[in-house]
């Protein structure tokens, strides 16, 4: 297979390699699956013969990304995506919680939608500050 990009179409490729990757393994404590450390490791392998050595260090005999990939900001894109899905996650727990163990349906789906909004309109503006717990 032969897939042909431009310089920039490339470099956004390794960051969503390296997010996918993250994605599939970065929970995984000696169960990685393998199989995707080897292709991200394959589509890193080209950043040599593309003036992107930088961005590759080699461990183990494997080429991984390097120090300098992984702290120049890509970890800020999976925060943002992690904080963005624990918000919508947490507002649509609350919001079927609110509803008493209704089932969802098309009747009731505005209803949960309205409920989501208000929670994350109140997560938006003061975070998890409100928050508690009862036990």
């Amino acid at each position: 297979m032969e897939i042909k990009l431009t310089e920039k179409q490339y470099r956004y490729l390794l960051d969503l390699v390296y997010i996918g990757n993250w994605v599939m393994n970065s929970t995984r404590e000696n169960d990685r699956i393998r199989e995707y450390d080897a292709v991200e490791s394959l589509i890193f392998s080209y950043c040599a013969e593309h003036r992107m050595s930088k961005l590759i260090e080699l461990y183990d005999g494997e080429i991984i990304p390097s120090k300098a990939f992984a702290e120049g900001g890509i970890h800020e894109a999976i925060a943002n995506y992690e904080d963005n899905t624990f918000y919508e996650i947490l507002a649509e727990e609350l919001a079927l919680r609110d509803m008493d163990g209704q089932p969802l349906t098309r009747e009731n789906y505005s209803e949960l939608v309205e409920r989501m909004d208000e929670y994350l309109g109140e997560f938006e503006e003061n975070g998890t500050d409100h928050i508690s717990v009862d036990m």
